[in-house]
C-alpha cells in the first residue's frame, strides 16, 4: 500500500531536519513492512520558501491541496513577533479547523531532565486550537478600532477601561470547548488511561474559562458509566474501569505537574493554557527538541515539529531532528502502520541510550558523543537496519 503524504519543509532549520527525516521515515517503513507499505511524498510550499517562489507565504495551491488531504506533516514555520503577518501555524489551524493540538509528553531514559524522577511524567495534552487568544482579535493601543471599542464598552456596558489601552478579545464557544474535551475523553477511554483533567482559569475568567470547565463536565456526562468525577470518587464512588474526570486551575496545574506528575494522564485545556503547559512539560522531559505533536480535525491530521525555526542554528547541521521524527512516528501510528511507528521510536531511544545525540542533548549528558544532524540520521538508518 502506498499512502500519499503532503509535507512542508519549514523555515530556519526546516530544510536540515527534513533532509534527515524523509530517508529515515522511508527506511522505517522498509524495516517494518519491507515493500508492503510506502509513502508517496508530495511537497507543498509555505513560509520563506513559498515567498521566494510565489511571493506569498501560504499559496493557493497549498491551501487547495491540504483541503483534500487526510495526512500532512511539516517543519517549523516562522512567526513574526510584534508585527508583520499573523502566524502561519495559526492560519493553517483555523483554515482547516484543526481544533485539537495533541502533544504526548514522555521521558526517554538517558535524556537529562531537571526532574528527580522524570519517568513519572507521562501525559498527553489536548489543547483547543482555534479559539481563545489564538482567534487573533486584538486592536493596537490608541488605534481607531481600540478607541471605538473602549468608548462602546465604557458608555454602553459600564466598564472603566483607560482610553489608551490595547484591547484583545478572547472568544470561546460551547461547541469548540465540548468537541475538544470529547476528543480527550474518547482518547482516554480508547487507550485505557486513568484520568482526564480539565485545566482552566475559571476562578478569574468565569464566563470563558469557567464556561470551558462547565461545558467539559457536561460532555463527561455523555459517557455515562465509562467516567466518574474526582469529587464522586472522594465520596466513595468506584473508579475501577472508569476514567476519572478532574479539574485544576491553570497556575496550580504547573505545580502539580512538577510535584505529582503520576496523578495526571490526559490534559484537556483551552489554547493559551495548553500552549504554556505543552512547553513546560516538554522541558521536564528534555525539551522541545524531542517533543512531537499533531493538529487534528475530524478528518485531517497535520503532524509537526513542535519547536521553532531556530535561525541561529540554521545552516550549521547541528539541529535536533527528533521532534519531527517523533511526530512522524505518531503519523505512522495514525496511518495504521504501528510497527513502523514503534521501530522509529525504538531506533531513536537506542541512540539516546548510547549517548550518541545531537549537540543540544550532548551538552547535557556526561560522556556523550555529539554528532551532526545529518550524521544522526545516518546512524538512525543503521539502527533500523540492524
Amino acid at each position: 500500500m502506498e499512502r500519499k503524504v503532503y509535507w512542508i519543509e519549514g523555515d530556519g532549520i526546516g530544510p536540515e531536519i527534513w533532509s534527515v527525516a524523509k530517508p529515515v521515515i522511508d527506511a522505517t517503513l522498509r524495516k517494518a513492512y519491507h515493500d508492503e507499505h510506502s509513502i508517496e511524498w508530495h511537497e507543498l510550499l509555505a513560509g520563506d520558501k513559498a515567498v521566494a517562489q510565489t511571493g506569498v507565504p501560504l499559496p493557493d495551491a497549498t491551501i487547495e491541496a491540504l483541503s483534500l488531504a487526510d495526512v500532512a506533516i511539516k517543519g517549523p514555520l516562522g512567526t513574526p513577533v510584534g508585527g508583520g503577518m499573523r502566524s502561519l501555524n495559526v492560519a493553517i489551524r483555523q483554515k482547516f479547523d484543526l481544533y485539537a493540538c495533541i502533544r504526548p509528553i514522555v521521558w526517554f531514559r538517558g535524556v537529562i531532565s531537571p526532574m528527580r524522577k522524570p519517568e513519572n511524567v507521562d501525559m498527553i495534552i489536548f489543547r483547543e486550537n482555534t479559539e481563545d487568544v489564538y482567534a487573533g482579535i486584538e486592536f493596537k493601543a490608541e488605534s481607531a478600532e481600540a478607541v471605538k471599542l473602549i468608548n462602546f464598552m465604557n458608555n454602553e456596558l459600564g466598564t472603566t477601561i483607560t482610553e489608551n489601552c490595547a484591547i484583545g478579545i478572547k472568544p470561546m464557544t460551547e461547541f469548540g470547548s465540548k468537541r475538544l474535551v470529547r476528543a480527550a475523553i474518547e482518547h482516554a477511554i480508547k487507550h485505557t488511561l486513568p484520568s482526564v483533567t480539565l485545566v482552566h482559569k475559571g476562578n478569574i475568567m468565569k464566563f470563558t474559562e469557567g464556561a470551558f470547565l462547565a461545558w467539559g463536565y457536561e460532555v463527561a456526562q455523555e459517557f455515562g458509566d465509562a467516567v466518574v468525577t474526582e469529587k464522586e470518587v472522594k465520596k466513595g464512588a468506584s473508579s475501577v474501569g472508569k476514567v476519572i474526570i478532574k479539574d485544576r486551575i491553570a497556575d496550580a496545574m504547573f505545580q502539580e505537574a512538577l510535584l505529582h506528575p503520576k496523578d495526571y494522564s490526559v490534559i484537556a485545556t483551552p489554547n493559551l493554557n495548553g500552549d504554556y503547559l505543552s512547553d513546560a512539560l516538554a522541558a521536564q522531559v528534555g525539551g522541545l527538541g524531542i517533543a512531537p505533536g499533531v493538529n487534528m480535525s475530524d478528518r485531517f491530521a497535520f503532524f509537526e515539529a513542535t519547536h521553532g525555526t531556530a535561525p541561529l542554528a540554521a545552516g550549521k547541521d547541528i539541529a535536533n531532528p527528533c521532534s519531527l521524527l517523533l511526530s512522524a512516528a505518531m503519523m505512522l501510528d495514525y496511518m495504521e502502520f504501528p510497527k513502523a511507528g514503534t521501530a522509529l521510536r525504538d531506533a531513536i531511544i537506542s541512540l539516546i541510550n548510547k549517548k550518541t545525540v545531537t549537540p543540544d542533548l550532548a551538552a547535557e549528558m556526561e560522556n556523550a558523543t555529539s554528532v551532526s544532524c545529518s550524521e544522526f540520521g545516518r546512524l538512525l538508518i543503521k539502527e533500523l537496519a540492524s
